[in-house]
């Protein structure tokens, strides 16, 4: 009897299992079912987009330049949807991070195959900019604004979706820009300009901005476009005012913006992929730079960075310690008696001897992280230049002072092409250009007397050996000095 009631315990508790999983199953399917509703639909009838694509030497900066544009947009608030057009290899934890931290909607595609890339003039770095093109697929919105990632706002501009068909800005006389541009998403554009692509449309340089530019060859001619103060839509083609992609050069010649025409709200970095603003090093060589990481600052942080620039100051405060409490037994080490060095060797420890000064003032440059914020970076890269340059003159016995001359030089040029009160970038170009004239002399110096240094010990036995019991007089004195 007990055995009868304990299998019809078992038969109902084996039941209420399976219901259990069932239901369980029903809301796992509900939950993926509403997340993947909530991540494919629209919100809004306009949206900002942006594209992300794998495979060139700067993809991680691209990726958090993109991250940086979305949160800055949302948080002016702008009333249109963010997206992205992301390649299909781009890394999941990436696409995770912009949809989940950055509320954007990922439009993942496949990569347009960009037939220009045997022509003589065609750049590597832009085979995958044709997957811009997919802007026009994005059927869901009444207008969509094509974006770079090297563009910074300084307001709304949701007055761009007023625009008509086709918008741009010409900051070249001649030819308009494709870091931001309003178009109307349409299918039938989308497939003519894939197929005029397969076909091998004229293309200048092989580029979106030489293939839209060939698509749109009248927008020279079109009318300037002003948005409608009653909130309508135009139709047609329309230049816009310049205001909306203020080339960063044009500040740099006055060193303020004087755009004139059109609200100045979106400042884009056209220049030298290695001068992007989101690298360390680009300022203060470019003033702008600082702008950028400011609105990084506010909206993306710096906590995926900070990790590695703790431990790289870790690791210089403990080879300067190490430096410190070795340096007496190195010293005792290197004035041991030992056979004089044969004479093919000597310009071999010359040359190590520089190479371990140029290493020390390049190693810091390769290993900080490139999109740092440029005081932590600068500092870093000075604290990490000075620690190696250290441990070179300690083991080559080289004067400490005229090895640590480069670092006090690139300090100094920083302050003075950081100085905010220039009058005009004239007068910044001419005053670092005094800098540079002034300090030339003194590294000259600061070279003459490290090779003298080093041709000392050589003829003097100093480097590898002295006789017993013998010490270098004031050697002590000309290790600093």
């Amino acid at each position: 009897m007990r055995d009868l009631e304990t299998m019809r315990i078992g038969g109902v508790l084996r039941i209420l299992a399976v219901v259990l999983v069932v239901l369980a199953a029903e809301v796992v399917e509900e939950s993926v079912a509403e997340y993947t509703k909530a991540k494919t639909t629209t919100k809004h009838r306009n949206a900002y987009a942006s594209m992300m694509y794998m495979g060139t030497p700067r993809d991680y900066e691209f990726y958090v330049a993109t991250r940086v544009l979305i949160r800055s947009l949302a948080k002016l608030n702008v009333d249109a949807d963010l997206v992205v057009i992301a390649s299909r290899d781009v890394p999941v934890r990436w696409v995770r991070a912009l949809e989940q931290e950055d509320g954007a909607r990922v439009v993942s595609v496949d990569n347009v195959n960009n037939p220009y890339r045997n022509q003589s003039n065609f750049d590597k770095r832009f085979k995958l900019t044709l997957n811009k093109l997919y802007a026009w697929s994005l059927v869901d919105y009444d207008r969509v604004v094509m974006l770079d990632s090297d563009n910074l706002f300084l307001q709304k501009t949701d007055e761009l979706f007023q625009c008509g068909q086709f918008c741009a800005v010409f900051i070249n006389p001649c030819i308009f820009h494709t870091g931001l541009f309003v178009l109307e998403p349409s299918k039938r554009v989308f497939d003519d300009m894939i197929n005029e692509v397969r076909v091998g449309r004229k293309n200048p340089d092989g580029a979106d901005q030489g293939f839209i530019g060939s698509y749109f060859p009248d927008l020279l001619n079109r009318p300037m476009f002003y948005p409608p103060s009653n909130g309508s839509v135009l139709g047609g083609n329309y230049r816009l005012p310049l205001g909306y992609q203020m080339d960063a050069s044009y500040y740099y010649l006055k060193l303020r913006w004087s755009i004139p025409c059109g609200p100045n709200s979106v400042i884009t970095y056209p220049g030298a992929s290695w001068l992007k603003p989101w690298y360390w090093w680009s300022w203060p060589v470019l003033p702008l730079g600082l702008q950028w990481h400011e609105q990084r600052r506010r909206t993306l942080g710096y906590g995926a960075e900070m990790p590695l620039v703790l431990i790289e100051i870790l690791l210089c405060l403990g080879i300067l310690t190490m430096i410190r409490l070795a340096r007496p037994n190195l010293i005792k080490l290197s004035h041991r008696r030992l056979e004089k060095p044969a004479a093919s060797f000597q310009p071999a420890l010359k040359l190590a001897a520089f190479w371990s000064i140029i290493v020390a003032y390049s190693v810091p440059f390769l290993i900080i992280p490139t999109t740092i914020h440029p005081f932590l970076g600068w500092l870093l890269y000075l604290l990490g230049s000075s620690t190696l340059s250290f441990l070179a003159a300690t083991v080559f016995l080289l004067p400490i002072l005229s090895v640590l001359v480069p670092s006090a030089g690139i300090f100094g040029v920083l302050l003075v092409m950081a100085y905010p009160w220039y009058s005009d970038g004239v007068v910044r170009g001419l005053c670092i250009f005094l800098y540079a004239f002034c300090i030339a002399p003194v590294l000259w110096t600061a070279v003459v007397r490290i090779a003298a240094a080093i041709q000392s010990s050589i003829d003097r036995d100093a480097f590898f050996a002295v006789k017993s019991g013998e010490t270098s007089p004031s050697s002590r004195f000309n290790k600093w000095c």
